[in-house]
């Protein structure tokens, strides 16, 4: 990787941190669903750095033990034992990385699989219990960064640790969009940002200038994949962005493989994903999933939509 870990992209919130390839560090690391943690914790093994795994139960993959030095499967809500046992294991830093399949958290007796200790009480009791505080992304994963950091643990950025992941601006794929297919994706920037903002999801699907379909609780896939239900002829455009003032610790938007595979499925026509704040799982095998069914994939920033109009 050239530069190594120490050359990072600055995020727009502060949190980029360049790491040490010298240093060897004891390294947390909460992962949820995805490749992105498994990816993760191979690059921070083979940079000499001990991986200390929560690895959070319906949702890591089990392969992920073989790349961590400490490894234990957590509930959603055992937020006091995953604290004793990132300090058990002498961690300082700890970073959070894959999804979280937040419609898990209103299925029927779901809290008796992830039953909460006492500090998943203290922690999500305002959330879950007593109602005074809402349940949007943000508003929970920063409870969970705070309740790290109280007990004296630093939280950074998955991308503090592998850079490289965050796609650069330009065209993934060699074509040339047509005038319709860049005001499509300057509407969708627009309505995404804006989908942002409220913190509801960070896609959105359109075609001819109107509103296929939002991500919401349900995810990226199953949005687009509504989106070619309700567009039985394709051609849509998908755009999916980072939140306007998108906090790099967590909820990064992240593109892989999957949605390629549910994008030619859905029949759907350009991906336009944002620069330097969108992560590429498997560039190689994104772009010949985008090159064999002719989806065109470009990253973009505001500067590109400005330019459309």
């Amino acid at each position: 990787m050239e530069g190594g870990p120490a050359t990072i992209r600055r995020t727009a919130d502060g949190h980029g941190m360049a790491v040490s390839q010298t240093r060897s560090m004891r390294v947390g690391l909460i992962a949820g669903w995805g490749r992105y943690p498994l990816i993760l914790a191979q690059h921070l093994q083979a940079h000499g750095h001990e991986v200390c795994c929560l690895a959070v139960r319906d949702h890591a993959d089990p392969a992920l033990a073989q790349w961590c030095t400490r490894f234990a499967w957590i509930g959603l809500g055992q937020v006091g034992r995953s604290l004793q046992l990132l300090r058990t294991w002498g961690v300082r830093e700890a970073t959070l990385a894959g999804k979280i399949h937040k419609v898990t958290l209103f299925r029927p007796w779901m809290w008796l699989h992830h039953f909460p200790d006492w500090g998943g009480v203290r922690a999500f009791g305002p959330h879950f219990l007593f109602r005074s505080r809402d349940n949007r992304d943000d508003t929970l994963l920063a409870t969970v960064c705070h309740e790290i950091e109280r007990v004296g643990i630093t939280v950074r950025p998955a991308t503090a640790y592998l850079p490289d992941v965050l796609v650069e601006r330009g065209p993934l794929t060699p074509a040339t969009l047509t005038r319709a297919e860049w005001k499509d994706i300057a509407f969708g920037w627009r309505v995404a940002k804006e989908m942002g903002r409220l913190d509801i999801g960070q896609t959105v699907v359109v075609k001819n200038q109107a509103v296929l379909a939002v991500e919401a609780i349900e995810g990226t896939d199953a949005c687009i994949r509504r989106a070619g239900e309700l567009c039985s002829s394709g051609g849509f455009t998908v755009v999916k962005v980072a939140k306007p003032h998108q906090d790099m610790r967590f909820d990064v938007p992240t593109v892989g493989t999957n949605t390629l595979e549910v994008m030619a499925a859905a029949r759907g026509a350009v991906l336009a994903i944002e620069a330097e704040k969108t992560i590429l799982l498997d560039p190689d095998r994104v772009l010949d999933l985008a090159l064999r069914n002719r989806i065109h994939v470009l990253a973009i920033t505001e500067q590109d939509i400005a330019a459309v109009d």
